[in-house]
């Protein structure tokens, strides 16, 4: 078993990108026996084929894999905004932004950046960073498939026009997962590119210290040009933006001076 368990990690690796071995062993094998047992499989080996060839056994299986608690146009009014006042005033001086989806987890954020974005430019102008400290998410956010709870506050005409329905999941359509690079990085120790006209971090910093907030609200600020815009989440007001060289254009919204 134990063999056949480590060949089943580097298999996954190659198909995946997801390193199985970061988890703690016991718990995952526990979690994974109990998966492949529950569906009729008698060995590592067998449920790895079945991975394999058959698109509906992945996606259980990647949705058993990473603890997915974000969404795709979570907090749709917010999104709203971003579309409706923040974008049409940043493209109105340039037609390409720069733009970065910091802490983005298993890539519903950037994703959705880019579905709205495509509503007021073509695909071939958007160009997204996202980054995450975290590989298998990045390997998982790669690969774009997500289970319908993802999609709650889609819109349909979203639904219909970016995504591709899979039995119980969704896979985002190549086009707009082109227009997204994925990479490794670590906010707190890592250095932050320069330039960008648009950073989004959401419901991430509620994690961090007051003293973490403070050194990444100066790297974020930095970050941006000015009149770049930081879009943060439902729970994170900065109270104190001048500080950080930021004045508040909207509930959320923060604009580099």
């Amino acid at each position: 078993m134990p063999q056949e368990y480590e060949e089943f990690i580097r298999n996954i690796k190659v198909l995946t990108g997801i390193d199985l071995s970061l988890y703690k062993e016991g718990q995952m094998k526990r979690r994974l026996t109990s998966l492949y047992e529950k569906r009729g499989y008698r060995s590592f080996r067998e449920y790895f084929k079945d991975i394999q060839s058959n698109s509906k056994v992945l996606n259980e299986f990647l949705d058993r894999m990473t603890i997915n608690v974000s969404e795709f146009y979570r907090n749709a009014k917010r999104w709203e905004v971003l579309e409706k006042k923040v974008l049409p005033s940043l493209l109105a001086s340039k037609k390409k932004l720069k733009i970065w989806s910091a802490a983005c987890s298993t890539g519903e954020e950037p994703y959705t950046i880019a579905m709205i974005l495509s509503n007021l430019v073509p695909l071939s102008q958007i160009e997204i960073l996202a980054t995450d400290l975290d590989e298998n998410v990045i390997a998982r956010a790669k690969m774009g498939v997500y289970p319908e709870r993802s999609l709650n506050e889609v819109p349909d005409d979203i639904k219909n026009k970016h995504f591709k329905k899979e039995d119980d999941f969704y896979r985002v359509k190549d086009e707009i997962k082109r227009t997204v690079t994925f990479k490794k990085h670590n906010l707190l120790a890592d250095r932050f590119e320069q330039g960008f006209d648009l950073v989004v971090c959401r419901n991430v910093l509620i994690y961090f210290t007051e003293d973490a907030k403070c050194l990444l609200y100066d790297k974020f600020s930095a970050s941006l040009k000015s009149g770049g815009v930081f879009f943060v989440g439902s729970t994170e007001q900065i109270f104190n933006p001048g500080k950080y060289e930021f004045e508040t254009i909207d509930t959320f919204f923060y604009k580099k001076k």
